[in-house]
């Protein structure tokens, strides 16, 4: 028997949890789809003020569910990301993929002078014949996401949505002002600044999977 008063039904958690950001932050500059992955991502990081910094391009939500529906591939930048996506909230059987171990990849980046995350990325396309309908979630490398990019702008096929939440202070904030600022017409959902990892990065993908259920 605890000595302690706390509240243990998981339902009750999650509802007081929820209501209490919609009381905290300041969601009003978010559509209604919006505001449920937004505050998906504050729980998982306890940050009210995550919404000063969250950006949604005006497609995010639509093409990220298009692409969950078609059950395209998601392909994570680290394990953790992986290991975070909630597989019984996707519609169907998509394939979460990271190729962070795979054969060649540790050669590849040895070769482009880059981390092992960014070479990765050179990886994606030979799990899938249809990119185009994948979602990306990147939460730990900024290098992934420059590289990815660098990719797209050479002429690789374009994603349906990039979640770019990197985390950390060299290359981080700047990886992710260049999604922002991208002219490719990319969907994406981006969190401005240092502030990112892989809970609040897998967050949002559970958000565009299954919302608050």
């Amino acid at each position: 028997m605890s000595g302690f008063d706390y509240i243990s039904d998981p339902k009750e958690i999650y509802n007081d949890s929820f209501a209490q950001i919609r009381a905290e932050a300041d969601l009003g500059k978010f559509s209604s789809d919006e505001q449920e992955i937004a505050i998906r991502m504050i729980h998982a990081c306890g940050m009210v003020d995550l919404v000063d910094d969250l950006m949604f391009s005006n497609d995010a939500v639509t093409s990220g569910r298009a692409a969950l529906a078609d059950a395209g591939a998601i392909f994570c930048d680290v394990e953790m990301v992986k290991a975070g996506i909630i597989k019984r909230l996707l519609p169907r059987d998509s394939a979460i993929i990271c190729s962070l171990n795979d054969k060649g990849v540790q050669e590849n980046a040895v070769e482009l002078g880059t981390t092992r995350s960014a070479a990765a990325v050179e990886f994606w396309q030979k799990y899938t014949d249809d990119f185009e309908k994948s979602i990306i979630v990147i939460g730990n490398a900024p290098t992934a996401l420059f590289h990815l990019l660098d990719e797209i702008a050479a002429g690789h096929p374009k994603p349906a949505l990039i979640i770019g939440c990197p985390v950390g202070f060299v290359g981080a904030m700047e990886s992710k002002d260049a999604l922002i600022a991208n002219d490719l017409d990319i969907p994406f959902i981006a969190l401005k600044g240092r502030r990112g990892g892989s809970a609040i990065a897998c967050s949002a993908l559970n958000a565009l999977a299954g919302g608050l259920g």
